[in-house]
């Protein structure tokens, strides 16, 4: 679904799966990298994909992939009143989803058209366009 949105949303796990070389995620990275759609993450989202990447990887393996998905061409998207408070709302009306989740949930609203997720909670969402890809 969705390979021709015009543009998406990543999750921290999205993003982990560019750099394990991930076939499924490829092809929206290509679109995204190449500019034929754009690509959204929240600074809430990268934080969580830097930490999970130092403990899983290392301290320098996740500052290198950290600058390199910043210089990318990726809009980061740094959390303001409206997207904080879509988020708490998030997770007040579904605890079982990580704050992270929640904000990339609240950022998706105002600034793209699908999000990328390997989270099958997120994927599930009635009113939220998704594509999820298993990390597996």
């Amino acid at each position: 679904m969705s390979l021709n949105a015009r543009s998406y949303l990543l999750d921290a796990g999205f993003i982990a799966l560019h750099y394990s070389g991930n076939a499924k995620a490829k092809p929206y990275f290509d679109r995204i990298l190449s500019a034929r759609a754009r690509g959204f993450i929240s600074e809430v989202n990268l934080a969580e994909f830097y930490y999970k990447t130092g403990q899983k990887k290392g301290l320098e393996t996740a500052e290198t992939w950290y600058n390199q998905v910043r210089q990318a061409g990726f809009q980061i998207i740094a959390p303001d009143y409206s997207i904080t408070k879509n988020a708490a709302i998030w997770k007040i009306n579904r605890s079982e989803i990580s704050l992270a989740d929640c904000f990339a949930l609240a950022t998706l609203k105002d600034h793209a058209d699908v999000l990328l997720t390997t989270d099958s909670v997120l994927s599930a969402i009635k009113g939220v366009k998704s594509v999820h890809v298993s990390p597996l």
